[in-house]
Formats: C-alpha cells, structure tokens, sequence
C-alpha cells in the first residue's frame, strides 16, 4: 500500500470536487518542469487530466533532439588559430545555446540544469569548450534515460577526467578525487556505505585514463598506466577496472544510490524539506525499474504529494529560475543580447552557467538569497522591465490583456489577477493587494478610477504594468515558486 502523509501520498492525483483542477495546480507544474510558462498554455493544460498533461510534457522531452553539432565539438588546441579569441567565441556560443535551451525547452532542459549541478564539472578550470560541448550534450542525452549508464558515460568524458584529475590517474600515482566524488557526491551521498579504503582501490581500479596528446585533446585508456594488481571494493577482491567499478558499485549499493539520488530529485522538484515516506516510495520504483530516471519522475510529477497546495510556492528561485520564469510568464521580446545579459545578471547571483560553485555544486533553496543578492534580484527584473517598456511598450499591454483575460476597468480587480498570476499563492493580506494596487494605478488621476473612464486600453498601461511587476519582484513571495 502507498505511504499517505498530510501532504498527499504517491498515488495518482485524480482531481475531486474538494481538489479541483486549477490554473495554479498547472502553472505549478510548468514552474517545476520547466521555468513557467504562458497564460495560453496554462488555460491549454487545464483541458488535459494532471496525468495527461505530465504525460505530454515528459514524452516532449524525450522526443527533442539533441542540439546540432558544431564543427567545433571535438577541437583540440592544435584546431585553433587564435585560441583566446575563438575560445572566447564559443563560451559565448555555449551560454546562449544553454540559455535557449532551457527558455524553449522546458522540462528536458531543466533536467539539463539538474544534472550540471549534480555531476558538476566547472569550465574555468580545463577551459576546453569542446570538453564542455562534449559533456553537455550528455547531459541532455542520459538526463532522462538510465542512472547507471548516465554514471558510466559521465567519468570518462574529457570534461571530468580533466576537472576531477582522472586524467592523472595513474598506477603508479593514484588519484583520489573521482573515486571519492564518485561516491560521495555522484552516487552514495556523504559518508553512505563506503569507506577511504574504497576510495584508494576505486582510484586504482580507475586508472589508466591519462593519454592525450594534445591540450583539449581526446583522453583515452593506456593499459602500461592501469593499476593491474588485485583491489578490494566493497568487501570484493579481484584486478578491476572501470567497468567493474561500475558494476559492483550498482550491485552492492543499489539501495544508497537509490536514496540519494531520489533525496535530490526530491528537494529540486518538489521542496527543499525532504519527505521520506515520499522518497522512499521513489526508491522502490527506481530500482524496480533497474535505475531508469523517468518512471520515477512521472511517479512523482502525477502524484498527489506533488500537486498538493503545500508543496506550490515552497521552493527559493533559482537566479536561473527567477529570470527565466519571467520570462516565460511574461513572453516579452527576448533577442540575444537579452539573452545573454540575463545569463550575466543570473551569474552576478551566482549562478553562473558551466561553473556551479565547487564540485558539490549550488546547495540552492535558501543559499541563493542574501542581503547583496536580494538587492541583486529586485535590479535584475527592474532592468528587465524597463528596457522590455523603453523598446517594446506593446509587449506590456499584451501581457496585461492576456492575464485579465477580459474587458476591465477596476484597478483592484486587474492588479489582483496579475499578482495572482506572478506570485504562486497570491499576497496573504488585503493590505497588500491595496498597496499593490496604488502602486498600479501609478499617475493617473483618482477620479478616472472613480468614474469608470480607465480601462485596460489607455496609453498609460504599459508604465503601469511596469511599475506594478516591479513592485511585485520584491514582494518576498516572489522569490518563491
């Protein structure tokens, strides 16, 4: 039988009378899946059942290719003319890529930001955009696909044998660092079933992995550098190499694996407090399921613990998550360069695409929020907002058109939809929708208000939705989705 708790249980929710299906419940889901999406879309999925709308974006994300090849994908140093100006180029290039990717997107490429935060490498350090390509397209290709496999590709890519030292695994000089990453961070959890007499055995049954001519170039086995003499892993002695490191990690500790990586898939989708009747159930399929990611995924995403009201508005945002979620919402005009600059403003919070913070990656919920970053947050939307209002005025009385949904001419009215629209669970008070509202009716005179002569088509709009999504950016609910 499921595990029920006060949030809901893992089974199907089926919605009642009592627990209707909502534009929330939806616009709850996108936000997870992916970074929000449109008032369209929203009023689309609630045509679908909550299964069948999981259903379609999960199938969605597996049928997307992969992102075409560059000719530089597999570029080493000697390829080059000018390596700073061209490696310059393509970072460029692999920002923006990563950026509308997950604008476009949704959920597969938010599996994407998943991943790059779980098996972290970090550019700045081997500084080879063909690694980076290499990797990355990895990611997309494995982030719903097989855990184990997605472990066994992942430590022998140029990307992580250059920034965990593999690459300088010798059987002479063994390195630690991917042995132990591997367990503590990749697959275990912290201090999980595994011993430093694991690791050094690991690091040798690894070894081997070190040959590359060039800078940036193909890293591949050499048999004269492998550790051959006989390792002990987990209480089983025998000459092994990587493969066999991979086979008696899933064997021996299939349980650990499945609770950590069902505990992180948890705490990014769902809240950063853990529920372990939830994660427990997540266990159970994953290794029913011989550790394939997406059946536990859509266990989880069609459940009633997912949509329950509880769990909707719970989680910080993400630098990522706080500009491409307006974004989406908001379906301003986004060139290029406004792609890139909210890639840089994002970075500036800390969250810097291809560079989490160290190897453990970005702890996320609560450590993205500061006095600095907070501050940090309310310029970034700002910035956004006004340019979207110096450049393409339309776009803001678009956007309130499409949130109203129809004729209006009550400021009150009008401003509760378009906080309701931005902010998940609303403001908690009637107090703040009044400020919110005398900040939205901005210059215009009271009595137009007053005597019904405003509606949603005078020339004043686009200032005032620019004022009142400014004010909402820093409502402290905002931050929050």
């Amino acid at each position: 039988m499921p595990i029920l708790c006060e949030t809901g249980g893992i089974e199907v929710y089926v919605p009642t009378v009592e627990n209707p299906w909502t534009k929330e419940k939806v616009s709850h889901l996108y936000r997870r899946l992916g970074f929000g999406t449109s008032v369209s879309t929203i009023e689309a999925g609630l045509l679908l059942t909550p299964e069948e709308l999981v259903d379609s974006l999960m199938d969605a994300a597996i049928a997307l290719p992969i992102r075409e090849e560059p000719d530089w994908a597999f570029w080493n140093f000697d390829d080059y003319t000018d390596f700073g100006e061209e490696s310059s180029l393509q970072r460029d290039f692999l920002y923006k890529g990563f950026m509308s990717d997950m604008i476009n997107n949704g959920f597969r490429d938010k599996m994407t930001l998943f991943w790059s935060n779980h098996f972290v490498t970090e550019l700045q350090v081997y500084n080879c955009p063909s690694y980076m390509w290499q990797y990355y397209t990895l990611l997309q290709q494995n982030g719903l696909g097989n855990f184990k496999t997605f472990v066994e590709d992942i430590g022998l890519t140029p990307a992580m044998l250059a920034y965990l030292n593999g690459g300088e695994n010798t059987a002479t000089e063994p390195n630690e660092n991917y042995g132990r990453e591997l367990y503590e961070l990749f697959t275990l959890g912290e201090n999980n079933g595994y011993t430093q007499e694991d690791i050094v055995a690991t690091a040798r049954a690894l070894s081997g992995y070190v040959n590359i001519t060039t800078y940036c170039g193909t890293i591949t086995f050499d048999d004269t550098q492998h550790d051959n003499d006989d390792k002990t892993i987990f209480g089983q002695t025998g000459n092994w190499g990587y493969q066999d490191v991979m086979n008696i990690l899933f064997e021996q500790r299939s349980d650990e694996i499945a609770g950590h990586i069902c505990s992180k898939l948890y705490t990014f989708f769902v809240s950063h407090e853990l529920d372990q009747d939830i994660v427990d159930e997540m266990k159970i399929t994953f290794l029913a399921n011989d550790f394939e990611i997406e059946p536990v995924l859509r266990q989880l995403f069609k459940s009633e613990h997912f949509f329950d009201s509880d769990m909707i508005g719970v989680q910080v945002k993400s630098p990522m998550d706080l500009a491409i979620s307006f974004v989406k919402q908001s379906e301003f005009t986004l060139n290029d360069e406004a792609m890139i600059g909210l890639a840089y403003l994002s970075s500036i919070l800390g969250q810097v695409l291809f560079n989490p913070v160290d190897v453990a990656g970005w702890q996320g919920n609560h450590d993205w929020i500061n006095a600095s970053t907070l501050t940090g947050r309310w310029l970034t939307i700002d910035y956004y907002v006004f340019a979207i209002f110096e450049n393409f005025p339309d776009d803001l009385q678009l956007l309130i058109e499409n949130i109203v949904g129809e004729p209006a001419n009550d400021p009150a009215f009008v401003t509760q939809k378009i906080v309701d629209y931005f902010i998940p669970n609303g403001l908690q008070t009637v107090d703040a929708y009044i400020e919110a509202t005398d900040v939205f009716k901005w210059e215009v005179p009271q009595n137009y208000f007053d005597e019904g002569l405003w509606d949603l088509n005078w020339s004043t709009i686009p200032a005032q939705m620019a004022v009142l999504l400014s004010h909402i950016s820093k409502i402290p609910a905002f931050q929050l989705y």
